[in-house]
Protein backbone atom coordinates (compact mmCIF):
# COMPACT_ATOMS: atom_id res chain seq x y z
CA UNK A 1 0.00 0.00 0.00
CA UNK A 2 1.70 3.89 -0.64
CA UNK A 3 1.38 6.09 1.82
CA UNK A 4 1.97 9.59 1.60
CA UNK A 5 2.39 9.73 -2.29
CA UNK A 6 2.31 13.07 -4.20
CA UNK A 7 -1.43 12.55 -4.63
CA UNK A 8 -1.44 11.91 -1.08
CA UNK A 9 0.20 15.62 -0.49
CA UNK A 10 -1.72 17.18 -2.91
CA UNK A 11 -5.00 16.05 -1.28
CA UNK A 12 -3.77 16.46 2.25
CA UNK A 13 -2.86 19.90 1.83
CA UNK A 14 -6.21 20.85 0.01
CA UNK A 15 -8.15 19.79 3.03
CA UNK A 16 -5.74 21.47 5.79
CA UNK A 17 -4.65 18.11 7.52
CA UNK A 18 -3.46 19.91 10.89
CA UNK A 19 0.80 19.40 11.37
CA UNK A 20 1.28 17.31 8.00
CA UNK A 21 3.70 20.50 6.72
CA UNK A 22 5.37 20.26 10.06
CA UNK A 23 6.23 16.31 9.55
CA UNK A 24 7.79 16.72 6.38
CA UNK A 25 11.44 17.68 5.82
CA UNK A 26 11.04 19.98 3.30
CA UNK A 27 7.66 22.45 2.51
CA UNK A 28 5.28 20.34 0.43
CA UNK A 29 3.71 21.70 -3.05
CA UNK A 30 1.48 20.50 -5.85
CA UNK A 31 3.66 18.47 -8.27
CA UNK A 32 2.56 20.61 -10.85
CA UNK A 33 3.14 23.84 -10.16
CA UNK A 34 6.38 23.26 -10.13
CA UNK A 35 7.15 21.98 -13.59
CA UNK A 36 6.35 17.97 -12.34
CA UNK A 37 2.99 15.63 -12.83
CA UNK A 38 1.17 14.00 -9.67
CA UNK A 39 0.07 10.52 -12.29
CA UNK A 40 3.48 10.27 -13.18
CA UNK A 41 5.22 10.49 -10.29
CA UNK A 42 2.62 7.80 -9.10
CA UNK A 43 4.45 5.66 -11.80
CA UNK A 44 7.88 5.35 -8.69
CA UNK A 45 5.19 3.71 -5.85
CA UNK A 46 3.95 0.98 -8.79
CA UNK A 47 7.41 -0.10 -9.93
CA UNK A 48 8.71 -0.29 -6.59
CA UNK A 49 5.56 -1.90 -5.46
CA UNK A 50 5.70 -4.41 -7.84
CA UNK A 51 9.62 -5.01 -6.78
CA UNK A 52 8.13 -5.47 -3.33
CA UNK A 53 5.09 -7.93 -3.79
CA UNK A 54 7.74 -10.08 -6.46
CA UNK A 55 9.91 -10.14 -3.32
CA UNK A 56 13.15 -8.33 -4.18
CA UNK A 57 13.00 -5.78 -1.63
CA UNK A 58 12.29 -5.52 2.03
CA UNK A 59 10.87 -1.95 1.80
CA UNK A 60 11.45 1.27 0.55
CA UNK A 61 11.60 4.98 0.97
CA UNK A 62 11.37 7.58 -1.80
CA UNK A 63 11.24 11.57 -1.71
CA UNK A 64 11.76 13.82 -4.64
CA UNK A 65 11.55 18.06 -3.83
CA UNK A 66 11.68 20.72 -6.80
CA UNK A 67 12.37 23.85 -6.26
CA UNK A 68 12.96 23.47 -2.44
CA UNK A 69 9.94 22.35 -2.35
CA UNK A 70 8.76 18.24 -1.43
CA UNK A 71 6.04 16.81 -4.42
CA UNK A 72 7.03 13.16 -3.97
CA UNK A 73 7.26 10.99 -0.83
CA UNK A 74 6.53 7.28 -0.47
CA UNK A 75 6.90 5.10 1.94
CA UNK A 76 6.42 0.83 0.71
CA UNK A 77 6.79 -2.47 1.73
CA UNK A 78 8.04 -3.95 5.48
CA UNK A 79 10.03 -1.53 7.90
CA UNK A 80 10.79 -5.02 9.59
CA UNK A 81 10.32 -8.25 6.88
CA UNK A 82 10.61 -10.63 10.36
CA UNK A 83 8.55 -8.24 12.66
CA UNK A 84 5.69 -7.39 9.80
CA UNK A 85 5.66 -4.27 10.81
CA UNK A 86 5.27 -1.62 7.95
CA UNK A 87 7.71 0.90 6.19
CA UNK A 88 7.16 4.49 7.51
CA UNK A 89 8.62 8.19 6.11
CA UNK A 90 10.33 8.15 9.74
CA UNK A 91 12.28 5.15 9.07
CA UNK A 92 15.92 5.04 10.10
CA UNK A 93 18.63 3.30 7.35
CA UNK A 94 22.14 2.31 8.12
CA UNK A 95 23.36 4.74 4.65
CA UNK A 96 27.17 3.10 4.65
CA UNK A 97 28.64 5.12 1.78
CA UNK A 98 26.16 8.18 1.81
CA UNK A 99 28.50 8.84 5.44
CA UNK A 100 30.85 10.32 2.81
CA UNK A 101 29.19 13.25 1.47
CA UNK A 102 28.15 14.11 5.32
CA UNK A 103 32.00 13.52 6.98
CA UNK A 104 33.02 15.77 3.11
CA UNK A 105 30.92 18.25 4.07
CA UNK A 106 32.62 18.35 7.83
CA UNK A 107 36.03 19.11 6.54
CA UNK A 108 34.83 21.80 4.06
CA UNK A 109 33.35 23.13 7.05
CA UNK A 110 36.77 23.16 8.39
CA UNK A 111 38.66 24.53 5.38
CA UNK A 112 36.28 27.42 5.83
CA UNK A 113 37.27 27.86 9.47
CA UNK A 114 41.03 27.84 8.31
CA UNK A 115 41.51 24.78 10.15
CA UNK A 116 42.32 22.68 6.89
CA UNK A 117 43.38 23.40 3.64
CA UNK A 118 43.14 20.89 0.61
CA UNK A 119 47.06 20.93 -0.09
CA UNK A 120 47.48 19.88 3.44
CA UNK A 121 49.75 16.51 3.77
CA UNK A 122 47.60 14.05 5.83
CA UNK A 123 50.70 13.80 8.13
CA UNK A 124 49.60 17.55 9.25
CA UNK A 125 46.54 16.19 11.09
CA UNK A 126 47.84 12.30 11.50
CA UNK A 127 51.64 12.01 11.77
CA UNK A 128 51.94 8.30 11.35
CA UNK A 129 50.72 8.78 7.70
CA UNK A 130 54.38 10.44 6.97
CA UNK A 131 57.12 8.45 4.90
CA UNK A 132 54.20 5.82 3.69
CA UNK A 133 55.07 2.88 1.18
CA UNK A 134 53.16 1.50 -1.83
CA UNK A 135 52.58 -2.28 -2.59
CA UNK A 136 53.26 -2.80 -6.41
CA UNK A 137 52.56 -5.74 -8.61
CA UNK A 138 55.06 -7.44 -10.99
CA UNK A 139 54.05 -10.29 -13.29
CA UNK A 140 56.50 -12.80 -14.68
CA UNK A 141 56.88 -14.70 -17.90
CA UNK A 142 54.89 -17.86 -16.08
CA UNK A 143 51.76 -15.22 -15.18
CA UNK A 144 52.73 -15.17 -11.72
CA UNK A 145 51.90 -12.49 -9.71
CA UNK A 146 54.85 -11.20 -6.96
CA UNK A 147 54.35 -7.69 -4.71
CA UNK A 148 57.18 -5.10 -3.23
CA UNK A 149 56.78 -2.12 -1.54
CA UNK A 150 58.54 0.90 -2.76
CA UNK A 151 58.39 4.74 -0.73
CA UNK A 152 56.03 6.69 -1.67
CA UNK A 153 56.86 9.57 -4.23
CA UNK A 154 54.64 12.21 -2.43
CA UNK A 155 52.15 12.38 0.25
CA UNK A 156 48.67 11.69 0.45
CA UNK A 157 46.49 14.94 0.79
CA UNK A 158 43.49 16.06 2.03
CA UNK A 159 42.19 16.70 -1.14
CA UNK A 160 43.15 13.12 -2.25
CA UNK A 161 40.74 11.56 0.66
CA UNK A 162 38.24 13.60 -0.11
CA UNK A 163 38.55 12.78 -4.31
CA UNK A 164 39.46 8.72 -3.29
CA UNK A 165 43.30 9.40 -4.90
CA UNK A 166 45.10 8.83 -1.52
CA UNK A 167 46.45 5.32 -2.65
CA UNK A 168 44.07 3.97 0.11
CA UNK A 169 42.10 0.60 -0.89
CA UNK A 170 38.94 -1.57 0.85
CA UNK A 171 39.68 -4.97 1.31
CA UNK A 172 36.53 -5.80 0.24
CA UNK A 173 37.50 -4.79 -3.34
CA UNK A 174 40.99 -4.71 -3.60
CA UNK A 175 43.30 -7.40 -5.83
CA UNK A 176 46.17 -7.14 -3.73
CA UNK A 177 46.21 -9.48 -0.94
CA UNK A 178 49.30 -8.06 1.00
CA UNK A 179 46.80 -4.37 1.29
CA UNK A 180 43.81 -6.68 2.07
CA UNK A 181 45.57 -9.22 5.19
CA UNK A 182 47.52 -5.78 6.31
CA UNK A 183 43.50 -4.36 6.81
CA UNK A 184 42.06 -7.12 8.07
CA UNK A 185 44.94 -7.36 10.92
CA UNK A 186 44.26 -3.38 11.41
CA UNK A 187 40.60 -4.03 12.11
CA UNK A 188 39.64 -2.25 8.79
CA UNK A 189 38.22 -5.23 6.79
CA UNK A 190 36.36 -8.64 8.48
CA UNK A 191 37.10 -11.18 5.85
CA UNK A 192 34.36 -13.64 7.33
CA UNK A 193 32.43 -11.09 8.74
CA UNK A 194 30.31 -8.14 7.86
CA UNK A 195 31.17 -6.11 5.20
CA UNK A 196 32.52 -2.27 5.06
CA UNK A 197 32.35 -2.33 8.76
CA UNK A 198 35.25 -0.47 10.15
CA UNK A 199 33.70 0.61 13.60
CA UNK A 200 35.41 -1.96 15.67
CA UNK A 201 38.76 -0.19 16.67
CA UNK A 202 38.97 3.26 18.52
CA UNK A 203 39.95 6.00 16.15
CA UNK A 204 43.95 6.41 17.14
CA UNK A 205 44.50 2.17 16.94
CA UNK A 206 42.95 2.66 13.70
CA UNK A 207 45.03 5.36 12.89
CA UNK A 208 48.24 3.51 13.95
CA UNK A 209 47.20 0.11 11.87
CA UNK A 210 46.35 1.77 8.99
CA UNK A 211 49.45 4.07 8.76
CA UNK A 212 51.62 0.81 8.85
CA UNK A 213 49.60 -1.26 5.82
CA UNK A 214 51.34 -0.48 2.44
CA UNK A 215 49.13 1.83 -0.06
CA UNK A 216 47.91 0.02 -3.26
CA UNK A 217 49.05 3.41 -5.59
CA UNK A 218 51.11 6.32 -5.20
CA UNK A 219 49.00 9.00 -3.58
CA UNK A 220 47.22 11.75 -6.61
CA UNK A 221 47.82 8.67 -9.46
CA UNK A 222 44.33 6.49 -9.60
CA UNK A 223 40.55 6.73 -8.38
CA UNK A 224 40.07 3.96 -6.25
CA UNK A 225 37.47 4.04 -3.94
CA UNK A 226 38.29 3.16 -0.56
CA UNK A 227 38.45 3.60 3.26
CA UNK A 228 39.83 7.41 2.67
CA UNK A 229 36.43 9.15 4.23
CA UNK A 230 37.49 7.18 7.39
CA UNK A 231 40.63 8.51 7.45
CA UNK A 232 39.00 11.74 6.30
CA UNK A 233 37.35 11.32 9.58
CA UNK A 234 40.23 11.14 12.02
CA UNK A 235 41.38 14.54 10.16
CA UNK A 236 38.37 16.40 11.28
CA UNK A 237 38.89 15.23 14.13
CA UNK A 238 42.44 16.34 14.61
CA UNK A 239 41.65 19.67 13.08
CA UNK A 240 38.81 20.43 14.93
CA UNK A 241 39.68 18.76 19.02
CA UNK A 242 36.43 16.82 18.96
CA UNK A 243 34.69 13.08 18.39
CA UNK A 244 33.40 12.80 14.48
CA UNK A 245 30.24 12.25 15.53
CA UNK A 246 30.09 15.66 17.75
CA UNK A 247 31.21 17.59 15.30
CA UNK A 248 28.57 16.27 12.66
CA UNK A 249 25.93 17.04 15.04
CA UNK A 250 27.07 20.46 16.53
CA UNK A 251 28.37 22.09 12.71
CA UNK A 252 25.77 19.76 10.70
CA UNK A 253 22.93 17.80 11.87
CA UNK A 254 21.92 19.82 14.36
CA UNK A 255 21.66 23.08 12.19
CA UNK A 256 20.02 21.18 9.95
CA UNK A 257 17.28 19.51 11.69
CA UNK A 258 18.92 16.42 10.75
CA UNK A 259 17.11 14.68 13.97
CA UNK A 260 17.56 10.96 13.22
CA UNK A 261 21.67 11.53 11.73
CA UNK A 262 24.22 10.00 13.35
CA UNK A 263 26.52 6.76 13.80
CA UNK A 264 23.83 4.83 16.28
CA UNK A 265 20.49 4.74 16.82
CA UNK A 266 19.03 5.25 20.45
CA UNK A 267 17.43 3.18 22.23
CA UNK A 268 13.84 5.29 21.74
CA UNK A 269 14.18 5.10 17.98
CA UNK A 270 15.29 1.87 17.52
CA UNK A 271 12.09 0.58 16.45
CA UNK A 272 12.36 2.74 13.68
CA UNK A 273 15.56 0.99 11.98
CA UNK A 274 14.76 -0.62 8.77
CA UNK A 275 16.17 -4.04 8.75
CA UNK A 276 16.92 -6.13 5.61
CA UNK A 277 15.63 -9.62 4.39
CA UNK A 278 17.27 -12.27 6.72
CA UNK A 279 18.13 -14.16 3.49
CA UNK A 280 19.15 -12.84 -0.03
CA UNK A 281 17.25 -13.00 -2.57
CA UNK A 282 19.90 -13.28 -5.57
CA UNK A 283 22.17 -15.87 -3.10
CA UNK A 284 20.34 -17.60 -0.81
CA UNK A 285 22.43 -16.73 2.03
CA UNK A 286 22.19 -14.07 5.06
CA UNK A 287 23.50 -10.48 3.92
CA UNK A 288 23.32 -9.28 7.05
CA UNK A 289 23.77 -5.10 8.01
CA UNK A 290 25.64 -3.84 10.62
CA UNK A 291 24.22 -3.84 14.23
CA UNK A 292 23.55 -0.06 14.65
CA UNK A 293 22.01 0.17 17.90
CA UNK A 294 25.63 0.17 19.84
CA UNK A 295 27.67 3.21 19.87
CA UNK A 296 30.91 2.32 17.70
CA UNK A 297 34.15 2.25 18.75
CA UNK A 298 35.06 4.88 15.86
CA UNK A 299 32.32 6.66 13.82
CA UNK A 300 33.12 5.59 10.92
CA UNK A 301 33.47 8.60 8.43
CA UNK A 302 33.42 6.25 5.23
CA UNK A 303 30.11 3.54 6.37
CA UNK A 304 29.10 3.97 9.74
CA UNK A 305 26.21 6.42 9.17
CA UNK A 306 22.85 6.18 10.14
CA UNK A 307 19.84 8.71 8.88
CA UNK A 308 15.87 8.77 7.70
CA UNK A 309 15.36 9.51 4.15
CA UNK A 310 13.96 12.94 4.83
CA UNK A 311 17.15 13.77 7.14
CA UNK A 312 19.40 13.14 3.97
CA UNK A 313 16.74 15.27 2.30
CA UNK A 314 17.09 17.80 3.86
CA UNK A 315 21.22 17.72 3.51
CA UNK A 316 20.52 17.28 -0.28
CA UNK A 317 18.41 20.40 -0.22
CA UNK A 318 21.23 22.13 1.59
CA UNK A 319 23.74 21.41 -1.30
CA UNK A 320 21.17 22.22 -4.22
CA UNK A 321 20.72 25.76 -2.20
CA UNK A 322 24.07 26.71 -2.09
CA UNK A 323 25.05 25.63 1.58
CA UNK A 324 22.00 27.15 3.30
CA UNK A 325 18.70 25.65 4.45
CA UNK A 326 16.71 28.56 5.80
CA UNK A 327 18.16 29.93 8.68
CA UNK A 328 21.28 27.57 8.86
CA UNK A 329 24.24 28.05 6.28
CA UNK A 330 26.74 25.40 5.94
CA UNK A 331 28.70 26.13 3.51
CA UNK A 332 29.53 28.94 1.45
CA UNK A 333 28.26 28.33 -2.23
CA UNK A 334 32.03 29.02 -3.56
CA UNK A 335 32.64 25.28 -1.47
CA UNK A 336 29.42 23.68 -2.47
CA UNK A 337 30.56 24.52 -6.18
CA UNK A 338 34.13 23.31 -6.04
CA UNK A 339 33.17 20.17 -4.36
CA UNK A 340 30.26 19.50 -7.29
CA UNK A 341 33.62 20.01 -9.56
CA UNK A 342 35.87 17.27 -11.69
CA UNK A 343 39.00 16.59 -9.48
CA UNK A 344 40.13 13.39 -11.54
CA UNK A 345 40.70 15.88 -14.65
CA UNK A 346 42.95 13.54 -17.55
CA UNK A 347 46.06 12.97 -15.33
CA UNK A 348 44.47 10.13 -13.04
CA UNK A 349 43.74 6.43 -13.57
CA UNK A 350 40.46 4.79 -12.85
CA UNK A 351 40.60 1.24 -13.94
CA UNK A 352 36.69 1.43 -12.05
CA UNK A 353 34.77 4.45 -13.11
CA UNK A 354 32.90 6.23 -10.44
CA UNK A 355 29.59 5.99 -12.53
CA UNK A 356 30.42 2.37 -13.05
CA UNK A 357 30.82 1.25 -9.59
CA UNK A 358 27.90 3.42 -8.46
CA UNK A 359 25.24 2.89 -11.58
CA UNK A 360 26.80 0.55 -13.49
CA UNK A 361 27.43 3.06 -16.22
CA UNK A 362 29.71 5.82 -17.89
CA UNK A 363 29.89 9.29 -18.31
CA UNK A 364 30.87 10.74 -14.29
CA UNK A 365 33.65 11.58 -12.47
CA UNK A 366 34.72 12.67 -8.82
CA UNK A 367 34.74 15.76 -6.68
CA UNK A 368 35.26 15.96 -3.53
CA UNK A 369 33.23 13.72 -1.76
CA UNK A 370 30.72 13.46 -4.40
CA UNK A 371 30.33 11.75 -7.89
CA UNK A 372 29.99 14.19 -10.76
CA UNK A 373 27.89 13.94 -14.01
CA UNK A 374 30.37 15.34 -16.77
CA UNK A 375 28.04 15.56 -19.96
CA UNK A 376 24.05 15.22 -20.67
CA UNK A 377 24.77 12.44 -22.50
CA UNK A 378 27.01 9.09 -22.37
CA UNK A 379 25.41 7.58 -18.90
CA UNK A 380 22.44 5.43 -19.72
CA UNK A 381 20.59 7.09 -16.68
CA UNK A 382 18.65 10.47 -17.45
CA UNK A 383 20.19 13.66 -15.45
CA UNK A 384 21.72 17.17 -16.02
CA UNK A 385 25.81 18.29 -16.41
CA UNK A 386 26.75 19.24 -13.15
CA UNK A 387 24.35 16.91 -11.17
CA UNK A 388 26.64 15.23 -8.30
CA UNK A 389 25.35 11.96 -6.32
CA UNK A 390 26.64 8.91 -4.25
CA UNK A 391 25.02 6.00 -2.40
CA UNK A 392 25.15 3.23 -0.32
CA UNK A 393 25.87 -0.65 0.05
CA UNK A 394 23.11 -1.36 2.15
CA UNK A 395 20.73 0.16 -0.64
CA UNK A 396 20.65 3.96 -0.56
CA UNK A 397 20.76 6.63 -3.14
CA UNK A 398 20.41 10.37 -3.55
CA UNK A 399 21.31 13.02 -5.99
CA UNK A 400 21.18 16.54 -6.16
CA UNK A 401 20.38 17.88 -9.87
CA UNK A 402 21.30 21.72 -9.54
CA UNK A 403 20.07 22.18 -13.40
CA UNK A 404 16.64 20.96 -12.56
CA UNK A 405 16.50 22.39 -9.18
CA UNK A 406 15.98 18.89 -8.12
CA UNK A 407 16.61 17.00 -5.22
CA UNK A 408 15.74 12.94 -4.48
CA UNK A 409 16.32 9.78 -1.97
CA UNK A 410 15.76 6.57 -2.34
CA UNK A 411 16.46 4.52 1.38
CA UNK A 412 16.35 0.46 1.24
CA UNK A 413 18.27 -1.77 3.01
CA UNK A 414 18.89 -4.85 0.16
CA UNK A 415 22.65 -5.08 -0.35
CA UNK A 416 24.11 -6.70 -3.42
CA UNK A 417 24.45 -6.51 -6.78
CA UNK A 418 20.55 -5.12 -7.70
CA UNK A 419 21.90 -1.92 -5.62
CA UNK A 420 22.91 -0.73 -9.02
CA UNK A 421 18.84 -1.24 -10.63
CA UNK A 422 17.02 0.29 -8.24
CA UNK A 423 19.26 3.80 -8.33
CA UNK A 424 18.67 3.63 -12.20
CA UNK A 425 15.20 3.22 -11.62
CA UNK A 426 14.75 5.84 -9.39
CA UNK A 427 16.40 8.04 -11.67
CA UNK A 428 14.36 7.10 -14.79
CA UNK A 429 10.75 7.33 -12.59
CA UNK A 430 11.90 11.05 -10.96
CA UNK A 431 13.00 12.09 -13.89
CA UNK A 432 10.28 11.29 -16.53
CA UNK A 433 8.02 13.02 -14.07
CA UNK A 434 9.15 16.39 -15.26
CA UNK A 435 6.82 18.07 -17.32
CA UNK A 436 8.47 21.54 -17.68
CA UNK A 437 12.28 20.91 -17.80
CA UNK A 438 14.77 23.33 -16.97
CA UNK A 439 16.42 22.59 -20.46
CA UNK A 440 14.43 23.73 -23.49
CA UNK A 441 15.04 21.25 -26.54
CA UNK A 442 17.18 22.53 -29.35
CA UNK A 443 15.72 23.40 -32.90
CA UNK A 444 16.96 23.20 -35.63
Amino acid sequence: MLRRSAAFLTASLALGVAGLAAAQPLPTADPESVGMSSDRLDRIGTAFQAEIDAGELPGVVVMAAREGQLVYSAALGDLDPVGGSEMTEGAIFRIYSMTKPLVSVGAMILLEDGALQLTDPVSKHLPGFVDMEVSTAATDLYGNRSYKTVPAEREMTVQDLLRHTAGLAYGELTGNPEVREGYAEAGAFNPDGLAFDARGVKPEEQVKALAEVPLVHQPGTVWEYSLASDVLGRVVEAASGMPLSDFLDQRLFTPLGMDTAGFSVPDNMASRIAQPFEIDPASGEPLPLIDVTAPPENASGGAGGVASAGDYLRFSQMMLDGGALGEARILSPTSVRLMASDHLGEHIDQPVEPGGLLMGVPGYTFGLGFMVREEPGIAGVPGSEGEFMWGGYGGTFFWIDPAEDLVAVMMSQRAGPSRAYYRRLTKQLVYQAITDSAHEPVLD
